[in-house]
């Protein structure tokens, strides 16, 4: 038969389906439902909104997230380096050195422009 070497991916696929969408179906046919006003009203960070949706954000708040973002994908860098540091011996320690300088520098350019405070 050609098609029995796929019966194991089939069967993952079968399995995985069944433990994600199974326990969704499983609480929706047994699960409560007494909707009530509190649990169907809309609301935004657990209280009612007061102005229009479609106000503006501070720019910081979108600024803080960006250097959140920026200097915790930098950050991820290390943990390759930190496994292979036996093999890449000296000068991949002072390369690393001279990467986190940079990033050591950012940092404090940053927080010293005021980029990290919030008022």
């Amino acid at each position: 038969m050609p098609l029995e070497p796929y019966l194991p991916v089939l069967l993952f696929i079968a399995v995985g389906l069944a433990v994600g969408v199974g326990p969704m179906l499983l609480g929706k046919v047994i699960g409560p439902n007494r909707p009530d006003d509190a649990k169907l009203s809309p609301y935004e960070c657990g209280f009612e909104a007061f102005e229009d949706a479609r106000m503006q954000f501070d720019v910081r708040y979108y600024l803080v997230a960006i250097l959140f973002i920026l200097f915790d994908l930098e950050i991820a860098f290390l943990f390759p380096w930190a496994v292979s540091l036996k093999q890449i011996g000296l000068f991949g320690f002072l390369s690393m050195m001279v990467f986190l300088a940079i990033l050591v520098l950012g940092f404090a350019y940053e927080w010293m422009k005021g980029a990290l405070d919030w008022e």
